[in-house]
């Protein structure tokens, strides 16, 4: 077997023919000598001529790659039952690895089904109406549902990241994201695949439950575990697998009431940076963009005094969204449709922060840095008065000068006018304006300037809290039969780290 690569012209598809020889070349065998071929991946190349990079796998007769064999699913109508606290990407794919392994998977989800949780987040955008618990963050299919659905993740120490995008390709994603290089499904397709997850469990006798917000979790004296909803019900099973997502502040919570162990960890917080889309395109394909090609993507990393600074999930052609899940705290995400066909770029531009940053709140143990999420947020919503964000122009908050305007904006709730530089904290605000002109200048030139908007505050970008677990068994030290997993238990970033986190604390089961 020979890897090589072609390149092409964005908007011309690989022929069979043309492979063929390119393979033959590559393998130094004449082209019926060639038994077959898979490509495995394409990226775009925009550093000369605008080109799609294949790279490609070609074998000849007898030494072909055996096939990607996804497992069945099996019946578990009448199985052993574990519980799955939360239906985003760790608690769905759990749940379909149970399935392959003869379990019950019984879904417990705090909010609502997806297709009735599109209502609530329509609610949040043009009324300003938050449900706690069915939300951008909360309800079927997680907080990845409605945030673009970006399919790469930079770990293959997880495990086998086909097993996930083979998955979602038999649910209805594009198979390109087999061979895309930073594939996508988009929030518009997402909904209908996570629907499609859900009737896949249900069909083969696993469950689901809605409006089940857990509030107690017990170890009982035959070693079974109880599990306690907000709406009155009881569940009972041998294993618990804790999949409950970054923002589950109120598990944090009553692990700490138990005395259970937990550990605070560092996370990253900083702004949404909502640039003109055309402004990204110009800059990332050197002045040569054209309709027919992908709109432009980035991503960068910096280091400032001692901090880290980066881009974070970079939503091309996309909007800005509310994600909060306070009434009283504003947070920013960002989604994009599959199409990516917004007038506006945005990406998190956020600072690493650790709980010694800010020592002030040690008081807190192992929940100082949530402690200090939510101050962040609070004090943007004071701001406003509202879930509209505080917003300033890029160039104005580094020189710290107030805007005496704002541009037009995706975000649906609004922008008002703040020194955004005086509302974040200082360690965050004075990395941040040290490391836009530096991107600017020296990465992605045009990047800085005044056309830009900063929108406050993004500050989900992973779990300021770690629920420990032991390396072999998954399970938490002091819970025997309590699995945490995902980007709720510190362990994940992103819809296919948590998919492989979770079919891995499935497995262990």
């Amino acid at each position: 077997m020979k890897e090589f690569e072609i390149a092409l012209p964005i908007g011309r598809n690989p022929e069979k023919e043309q492979i063929i020889a390119a393979a033959a070349k590559a393998m130094g065998v004449p082209p019926r000598a060639v038994a077959g071929y898979r490509i495995l991946k394409r990226s775009v190349d925009a550093r000369g001529e605008i080109l799609y990079r294949y790279r490609i796998l070609s074998y000849v007769a007898g030494e072909q790659e055996p096939e990607y064999v996804m497992e069945e699913y099996k019946d578990v109508s009448s199985s052993e039952p574990v519980l799955i606290i939360g239906a985003g990407p760790a608690g769905m794919f759990a749940a379909l690895k149970l399935l392959t392994r003869g379990l019950k998977p019984v879904i417990l989800e705090r909010g609502k089904d997806v297709h009735q949780r599109k209502f609530d987040i329509a609610r949040l955008s043009r009324e300003g109406i938050l449900d706690r618990d069915s939300n951008y963050c909360f309800g079927e299919g997680g907080a990845g549902t409605f945030s673009d659905g970006k399919l790469f993740t930079r770990s293959s120490k997880r495990g086998d990241i086909r097993e996930v995008l083979y998955q979602l390709v038999r649910f209805g994603a594009d198979p390109d994201i087999l061979i895309d290089a930073h594939p996508h499904i988009g929030s518009d397709r997402l909904p209908s695949i996570v629907e499609n997850i859900r009737k896949c469990i249900e069909e083969h006798g696993g469950e689901y439950h809605f409006g089940a917000a857990v509030t107690d979790i017990c170890r009982k004296g035959d070693g079974s575990m109880e599990v306690s909803c907000a709406d009155g019900s009881v569940w009972n099973a041998g294993k618990v697998i804790l999949a409950t997502g970054h923002s589950a502040g109120d598990i944090y919570e009553m692990f700490g009431r138990k005395g259970w162990r937990l550990e605070a960890k560092g996370f990253a917080l900083g702004v949404r940076a909502e640039h003109p889309q055309h402004l990204i395109n110009r800059i990332q394909y050197h002045g040569r963009y054209q309709p027919y090609m992908p709109v432009a993507e980035y991503s960068f990393v910096t280091q400032i005094e001692g901090r880290g600074v980066f881009s974070f999930c970079m939503c091309p052609g996309g909007i800005l969204v509310p994600s909060a899940t306070e009434p009283d705290g504003v947070v920013m995400n960002g989604m994009s449709n599959s199409a990516r066909n917004s007038r506006w770029a945005n990406a998190g531009v956020v600072v690493s922060v650790e709980p010694e940053d800010f020592p002030e709140y040690a008081k807190y143990g192992p929940l100082a840095l949530l402690h200090f999420q939510r101050d962040v947020e609070k004090r943007m919503f004071a701001f406003s008065g509202s879930f509209m964000a505080p917003a300033q122009r890029m160039m104005d908050f580094c020189r710290r000068v107030p805007s005496s305007g704002l541009p037009a904006t995706s975000y649906r709730p609004g922008a008002v006018n703040a020194p955004l530089h005086e509302l974040l904290p200082e360690p965050v605000s004075l990395r941040l304006k040290y490391a836009f002109p530096e991107i600017g200048n020296k990465k992605m030139k045009g990047y800085y300037t005044n056309e830009a908007l900063l929108l406050g505050v993004e500050s989900r970008t992973s779990s300021p809290v770690r629920i420990p677990r032991d390396a072999e068994t998954f399970e938490h030290p002091d819970v025997p039969g309590l699995y945490p997993c995902g980007e709720g238990a510190g362990y994940s970033g992103g819809i296919v780290s948590s998919a492989l986190d979770g079919i891995n604390a499935a497995s262990r089961i």
